[in-house]
């Protein structure tokens, strides 16, 4: 959540605007001007009688007005009164009440006068009224006793005091009474009981009436109300009835509503206009009724309706003549309904509709006071002059009074005077002074030079020109000491002399000139007016959830106008940030530090500059894992359910999603904790199973999506009563471990499962498909029992029953064992071997019979081994291989044999208990296959045109050789392949030399074995045959010779002296081609040698790379 907001420069210079609107037409203080009243005490004026009384009447004028004062309608005399004082240079008086005065006695109606020589201005009357805070009158209370459902009003009655006193109601203890739809205290302060229920009974109501004034509380006896209800009185009434008396209880009866207050159908209000207008409809009734309003013919105000104490009250603010009208409340309960109809009409004490406004004429001219107010009844208008009424008050000719005005032609200056208007009807009055103040003077500008307005961009800028000038002056601005007059729509011009720009933009920066002339004079003033950026925040805060102990930063990057200096100010819900160290905030950012539960809240990045201001919030949510929950209440206990309830615990701002039960058996398993069952987050009770015979204690553990909360303290305990078991064990199983036995074994129930004290087992068998009856044990709580004497491996019925003190679980299932298992009696016969090919055969057998199996079935093993290679006589060490075939498979695959070779083999039946004897070994032969590569391939003795091949046979023959076969081709420099040459060699051979080769030739021979079957997997090898002897002689002479060293030494001398020379040329800035010279001149003595020229033969004399691919 993100919100921003900008005040402007706009709204502060349009109340500035209003205020030169009425300072404009002030006199300045240095001219003649009649007096005005300037502050007064208002007209009811209700005063505390401990306090010295002050009536304030301050006025100014030129020269400076008298004061004078009437009481009650008749003169004042304060110099005869010690008590009372007025107070220097003003009208304001001041009455010693602390120093022995009473207020009682200045009671009364006070008027003030200010008067000069140019006229008299008078104040309100002002009504002066001591506050008064009497004590509640003695009066003895019967203590109220009602029967319970029927309605009921504790009578306040406060004494009457000035202003009227606040009522409350409280107990003994000084505390509030609660207050609801069914008890609520009305405007008059009674205390309406709508139904009275047993909780109404106690002998502390009591009344508290607080006088503000005077800060002082009365206090009511307290009311005692008693409630009987009916239970209490019928056997009240029994009691005191014999058994031949016939009494019938009748229940508590509901009643249909009835209004309490008002009272009947209708009832009518006046309210003024402005006011609050309060209605208020209380009832009776049971069920409670609930209260509606409605306007007859119309609609409640929006905006200005509000409902109070719980909606007995209709309030409406500000009301107006519009809010007249009928206004309907409705009681309504199941039962029935009722209402009352209240018609309002509002009144108006008199509103200004336009006001007297002082008048500043020069000799000779024209001009009107106008005094029109409106109100309900319509007021009475009359005039007076200095305080006198017109009609009595000294003529004069320039003065003519037309109802609601007057109007003056060719004043004079003995034309001055104060004129006051009056405006009443029977609910008040308004009055107004307003001068006539003729005077000849030449224009002045009160708006100080060079004055300097600063505004923000895009917003309005108004430059103030005060000015006072008899008559009337013009008012003329410019732009700059030489502009030119300023007019069109981008200005406004104001009749108090001030120029507005409504978008003030950067190009408005400048001087302006403002001009005042009336016929007496001329006069100008100049203001400055600077155009500032608009402040900014570019990165504003963000919405942040956070968990608790966890750190959040709010950022808030701005940027505003450079010659403005802004402050950057943080709040926490429009509050300072609290006074903590965790709080870090940095100058583009507001850190939290460890933040906790109480830092959730709205935070407010507020950046101020003397011009705007900006401001930004973003909501920082604080979450947690939930608090545990807590009053864990256990209700309607049953033998095998229970209802438990609990109380949420706060979720931390994040909701919770589900609560876990979980249960403790404090019989069996003290301290254990077990998953029960899960709710959805929104449900607080749960309908639990139980078992018998447990001890149990229930927890609730809250989750959210942060986590899990603590558990809650565990509900108090319930042991269910102890019944038969309602299971049998599980996982029956039976086995023989030797094969004279049957083993039972069962996984045994649980503590809680046992539904009672005293568990144990009824462990029963019988052979199957034998006529045999069941032969039964009880054990005690074991998992296990084992039966002796059993024939080996037949199948048995068995089932375990559980059983306690109170009787057998039901029936158990019957389950299928065997007793123990024993080794198979024979082999498998009928087997027949298939050779798919040299690796591969195929085993096929008979099945043994089952009865010999004398166990479970597991499957056959195939036991294989390799007697001897057909291609070598020798023998080697046995190694045997074991398949196994699961289940009652009859034949299978025997992999990865070696080809051309001799195996046997034999099979043998596998059950539980271990193999059968073998089957008699069966022998096969693998056929011939290709053979492996020759075990190596040596190249020696290389000459010019011959090399010499040796080689090893293969690793595997795989059969009877046939031959070798040898390919070979030449490879160039550039390792491209020449023509391949094929030989094939005989078998018995191990050597070969190859003749008639290129010299200094490199060679790739392929080499391989044969059998019948086809050819092996070749090895390669390379070999190079030496070069020619001469060319290799002639190559050592030249390198030998004077002449050639000669001629290698002058090349690098020459080289030298180049290298030299090009340092020199390049230390001076010189260039030097070096390498277009040596490209130039260059030796093919010195050209790089390729290998095919012979050079550095004599070190090559052969060489080979060999690889055996596999």
């Amino acid at each position: 959540m993100m919100k921003k907001k900008r005040l402007s420069a706009s709204k502060a210079s349009l109340v500035l605007f209003l205020c030169q609107m009425i300072s404009a037409l002030d006199v300045p203080l240095d001219l003649s001007q009649p007096p005005t009243i300037t502050q007064q005490s208002p007209k009811d004026y209700i005063v505390d009688p401990r306090e010295n009384i002050v009536i304030q009447c301050e006025a100014k004028g030129k020269p400076p007005p008298s004061f004078s004062w009437t009481r009650n309608g008749t003169h004042f005399d304060i110099d005869k009164d010690a008590q009372v004082t007025m107070k220097p240079n003003s009208g304001t008086l001041v009455i010693n009440i602390m120093n022995g005065g009473k207020a009682e006695a200045y009671e009364g109606i006070y008027q003030c006068t200010a008067r000069n020589e140019r006229g008299a201005a008078i104040s309100n009357n002002i009504v002066i009224r001591p506050s008064r805070s009497p004590l509640w009158t003695k009066e003895k209370l019967e203590p109220h006793q009602v029967r319970e459902g029927d309605s009921l009003v504790l009578h306040c009655r406060p004494p009457v005091g000035l202003p009227p006193p606040i009522i409350f109601w409280m107990d003994n203890a000084f505390q509030r009474l609660p207050q609801s739809e069914r008890v609520s205290q009305g405007l008059n302060g009674d205390l309406y009981f709508s139904n009275v229920q047993p909780e109404d009974t106690r002998e502390d109501y009591i009344c508290y009436a607080r006088f503000n004034h005077t800060q002082t509380i009365q206090q009511k006896q307290p009311i005692s109300v008693k409630v009987f209800s009916m239970d209490s009185l019928n056997d009240t009434i029994a009691a005191n009835l014999s058994d031949t008396d016939i009494y019938g209880a009748k229940p508590v009866t509901e009643k249909q509503p009835i209004l309490l207050t008002p009272t009947g159908s209708t009832s009518t209000k006046v309210e003024l206009r402005g006011s609050v207008l309060l209605l208020e409809c209380i009832a009776a009734g049971l069920p409670t009724p609930g209260i509606h309003w409605i306007k007859e013919g119309g609609e409640l105000p929006a905006n200005r309706t509000f409902f109070e104490n719980f909606k007995k009250t209709l309030k409406i603010i500000d009301v107006s003549e519009a809010d007249s009208g009928n206004y309907k409340c409705i009681a309504r309960n199941i039962l029935g309904s009722a209402y009352h109809v209240i018609s309002v009409t509002v009144k108006a004490a008199p509103y200004w509709i336009t006001a007297p406004r002082n008048l500043v004429l020069s000799p000779g001219e024209d001009g009107t006071l106008i005094c029109r107010a409106n109100g309900n009844p319509k007021p009475n208008i009359s005039w007076l002059a200095n305080g006198v009424p017109i009609a009595i008050a000294p003529e004069d000719p320039s003065r003519k009074v037309d109802g609601d005005t007057i109007i003056f032609s060719h004043v004079q200056e003995r034309s001055s005077a104060v004129y006051q208007c009056n405006a009443s009807n029977e609910y008040g009055y308004l009055l107004a002074n307003a001068f006539v103040n003729v005077l000849a003077e030449p224009p002045r500008i009160l708006t100080p030079v060079n004055k300097l307005y600063q505004v923000i961009a895009d917003s309005p800028a108004l430059l103030d020109c005060a000015y006072f000038g008899s008559p009337k002056p013009e008012i003329e601005w410019f732009k700059g000491v030489k502009g030119s007059i300023l007019r069109g729509n981008e200005y406004v011009f104001h009749d108090n002399g001030t120029l507005e720009i409504p978008v003030a933009q950067k190009d408005s920066t400048g001087t302006y000139t403002c001009v005042a002339r009336n016929e007496l004079g001329k006069i100008q003033n100049e203001v400055q007016l600077e155009v500032k950026d608009p402040t900014m925040i570019i990165k504003q805060p963000e919405y942040k959830v956070i968990q608790r102990y966890g750190q959040v930063s709010f950022e808030c990057i701005i940027k505003h106008d450079s010659t403005l200096l802004a402050t950057v100010t943080w709040l926490k819900d429009n509050d300072e940030l609290p006074d903590d160290e965790r709080f870090l905030v940095g100058k583009d950012n507001l850190t939290i530090m460890n933040v906790t539960d109480k830092d959730d809240g709205t935070y407010t990045c507020i950046v101020n500059t003397t011009l705007d201001s900006v401001s930004a919030s973003a909501v920082l949510t604080v979450v947690a894992r939930p608090n545990p929950p807590f009053d864990l209440e256990l209700t309607g206990q049953l033998e095998r359910s229970v209802e438990l309830s609990w109380i949420p615990g706060d979720e931390n701002n994040s909701p919770i999603t589900s609560f876990v039960i979980e249960y403790e058996d404090g019989l069996h398993e003290p301290g254990v904790w077990h998953y029960q069952t899960e709710v959805p987050g929104t449900q607080t009770t749960v309908q639990l199973k139980l078992s018998p015979y447990v001890n149990y204690s229930f927890r609730v553990i809250a989750v959210n999506e942060i986590g899990r909360s603590q558990p809650s303290e565990p509900s108090e305990q319930y042991l269910t009563k102890s019944a038969n078991p309602d299971e049998n064990p599980s996982n029956v199983q039976g086995i023989g471990s030797e094969p004279d036995n049957l083993v039972i074994t069962w996984e045994p129930l649980k503590g809680f499962q046992s539904n009672g004290p005293g568990l144990q087992y009824k462990v029963s068998w019988r052979q199957k498909d034998v006529d045999d009856e069941w032969t039964s044990v009880i054990v005690a709580n074991v998992s296990k029992y084992i039966v002796s004497g059993t024939p080996t491996f037949v199948p048995y019925e068995i089932k375990v029953q559980a059983l306690n003190d109170l009787g057998y679980a039901p029936e158990p299932s019957e389950v299928i064992g065997h007793s123990g298992e024993d080794l198979p009696m024979v082999a498998p016969g009928n087997v027949q071997v298939h050779v798919i090919n040299s690796t591969l055969a195929k085993v096929h057998w008979d099945p043994v019979p089952l009865k010999t199996v004398r166990g479970h079935l597991q499957g056959y093993k195939v036991y294989y081994w390799k007697v001897q290679s057909l291609s070598r006589r020798s023998r080697r060490h046995v190694e045997k291989k074991i398949l196994t075939f699961r289940g009652n498979k009859t034949f299978g695959m025997l992999p990865g044999l070696e080809p051309y070779s001799s195996y046997k083999l034999n099979v043998r039946v596998v059950n539980g208990k271990g193999e059968g004897p073998a089957s008699p070994d069966k022998v096969f032969k693998t056929p011939e296959g290709v053979p492996s590569s020759p075990s190596f391939l040596k190249i020696t003795n290389p000459t010019l045109d011959s090399l010499t091949l040796e080689w090893g046979s293969p690793t595997h023959p795989n059969g009877v050789l046939t031959s070798y076969v040898l390919k070979f081709q030449p490879i160039n420099n550039t390792h491209e392949l020449g023509p391949l040459v094929e030989i094939r060699i005989p078998a018995n051979e191990s050597s070969l030399i190859l003749k008639n080769l290129n010299y200094s030739t490199r060679y790739k021979f392929y080499f391989n074995a044969q059998t019948s079957v086809g050819s092996g997997s070749q090895i390669t090898e390379e070999a190079v045959t030496i070069m020619d002897e001469a060319m290799a002689s002639r190559q050592v002479d030249i390198a030998t010779q004077g002449w050639f060293i000669g001629l290698m030494c002058a090349v690098a001398l020459l080289i030298l002296i180049l290298l030299i020379v090009c340092f020199i040329r390049r230390n001076k800035g010189g260039k030097y081609p070096v390498k277009e010279k040596e490209d130039a001149h260059a030796d093919p003595e010195i050209q790089p040698m390729k290998e095919d020229d012979g050079t550095f033969g004599e070190y090559r004399l052969f060489s080979f790379v060999s690889s055996a691919p596999f």
